[in-house]
């Protein structure tokens, strides 16, 4: 099947010349100033297109037939969100670098290097996705020219970048860095300005899509930093994400995230309170389901999480520690602007107490149980189909 693509390549561009990447799993057909790489035959590696011209590297996708884009699709990627098809376009990055790991680094046989706080499960996904362990987060930072981060808090995002073994301290001048976490966007923006003193490029980039999202390469990112970097890494988002917003200058992609989580919280806690009330009053929690969804009321996060409350399912996909951790960077953020924030501080609130409860942990869907023993009453299934008449 290589061998078939590289014909028809040729055939289309008989310019072009073949060279061996030798040992590193790629066949390489160069043009300038397009790079195409193939993977060797039997190699398990991705399709790479690099072109200064992005257009040039759409039209090469193209040209891929109905039967090399399935076998693509069995080939992992260099993110390591796979299996899926992956064409990276890469603008300005290096061919060489994409091609040649790190000469001489111990991790010179991987394309993706993974740290985390949790070893175990570092190690465990280093092995499924055949990626490259690391001891530190200064490790990952030496073997790689653009690194993903997520972490819970400000606090972990600071010591993951600038802490001692963080990555700021193996970074290259020119490496990116990406904070995929939901952090405070006044550090952020601190952060960013103390890694430009080093020559390392950042970009906030807050996403949302939950642990679905993750694990099926939709995610939905918001990204903040220089327009031009953004650019550059732009296929290792579009590797794990659907949805890719630019919202401007440092710390505005955290800005964005803070404000759509702000509304998600306040939207539950609606849901919440109206359930409650209709559930107690006597209307069946199905039909009144089935009302809201065909009606003004409509909303999509009621629609997921209302199901999971009637089933009394509140296994985590967003926990309520979380949330109530990003309603209060939004009201800190609303206090810094000048924006009164009532209602949210009166939702943040009844996260609180969720927490107090011991429901920290659980899925926001489990937050209603505050409500319901205020009530005294339970939100749950019952054998009743909703009927329109």
């Amino acid at each position: 099947m290589i061998a078939h693509l590289r014909g028809r390549l040729m055939s289309k561009q008989p310019q072009q010349a073949i060279i061996e990447a030798g040992g590193v799993g790629y066949d390489v057909v160069i043009s300038v100033p397009t790079f195409v790489a193939l993977p060797a035959e039997g190699a398990d590696v991705a399709l790479h297109i690099h072109t200064h011209i992005r257009e040039d590297a759409l039209a090469l996708y193209g040209f891929l037939d109905r039967a090399e884009k399935r076998l693509f699709e069995r080939l992992i990627t260099v993110s390591g969100v796979g299996p899926k098809l992956v064409v990276t376009i890469l603008s300005g990055l290096s061919t060489e670098r994409l091609v040649h790991p790190e000469p001489g680094s111990r991790y010179s046989d991987s394309a993706v290097s993974v740290w985390s706080h949790n070893k175990k499960k570092a190690k465990q996904l280093a092995e499924s996705w055949g990626a490259a362990f690391c001891d530190s987060p200064a490790d990952v930072a030496r073997n790689a020219h653009c690194i993903f981060l997520c972490v819970g808090n400000t606090d972990m995002t600071r010591e993951v970048i600038l802490g001692p073994e963080g990555l700021a301290k193996g970074a290259k001048r020119g490496t990116v860095i990406a904070d995929c976490s939901t952090v405070s966007a006044q550090q952020s923006v601190r952060i960013s300005q103390e890694l430009a003193a080093l020559g390392i490029d950042f970009l906030d980039a807050p996403c949302t899509g939950s642990k679905a999202g993750a694990e099926n390469g939709s995610l939905t990112f918001m990204v903040g930093g220089k327009k031009e970097v953004f650019e550059r890494v732009r296929p290792y988002f579009e590797a794990m994400g659907k949805s890719l917003y630019y919202c401007g200058e440092a710390g505005m992609g955290l800005r964005a995230k803070l404000t759509q989580n702000l509304i998600l919280g306040n939207l539950l806690q609606a849901f919440n309170e109206g359930i409650v009330l209709s559930t107690k009053s006597g209307v069946d929690p199905n039909l009144m389901l089935d009302i809201l969804n065909n009606s003004a009321a409509r909303s999509g996060l009621v629609a997921i999480k209302a199901p999971a409350v009637f089933k009394r399912d509140f296994s985590t996909n967003f926990s309520v520690k979380w949330l109530a951790k990003d309603i209060g960077l939004a009201l800190d953020l609303g206090s810094e602007l000048g924006v009164p924030l009532p209602l949210t501080g009166l939702t943040q609130q009844l996260y609180h107490a969720a927490i107090a409860k011991g429901y920290g942990e659980d899925d926001i869907c489990g937050s209603i149980r505050v409500l319901e023993e205020f009530a005294g009453t339970e939100v749950k299934a019952t054998e009743n189909v909703p009927v329109k008449v």
